[in-house]
């Protein structure tokens, strides 16, 4: 994989772990694959599914009961981040901190990479 040998491409926070553990527990699911996709202002988005089956070519991370798997095209993108899980007034929702973001819009869910051309 593009990864580091013996470190994970992202961490989780204890808080997301939870609450990734959390809806594998509710749903029933393998875990949460996570992707990256053309779209938004910035160019790219990230994306977020409930795995049923994995794909071997998915990285994955496991920690405290959470599973997260990368899908293959993400894994360059996401070397470095860390998931957060995220409560205020206004809105709960997990929270990308991606070294490798250039630009990102105002609404938080659009980036750009660095060194990636745009959409």
């Amino acid at each position: 994989m593009f990864g580091i040998p013996g470190k994970s491409a992202v961490t989780l926070t204890p808080a997301a772990a939870k609450q990734i553990a959390r809806l594998m527990a509710r749903d029933g699911t393998q875990g949460l694959r996570i992707g990256v996709k053309k779209g938004g202002c910035a160019g790219m988005e990230y994306t977020m599914d409930y795995v049923s089956e994995t794909n071997p070519l998915d990285e994955v991370v496991e920690q405290d009961g959470a599973r997260v798997l990368i899908a293959p095209m993400a894994q360059m993108f996401l070397i470095g981040t860390e998931i957060d899980y995220e409560v205020d007034l206004l809105h709960a929702g997990f929270k990308f901190r991606n070294p490798n973001v250039a630009e990102a819009c105002g609404c938080g869910e659009s980036i750009k990479f660095k060194d990636a051309p745009a959409a």
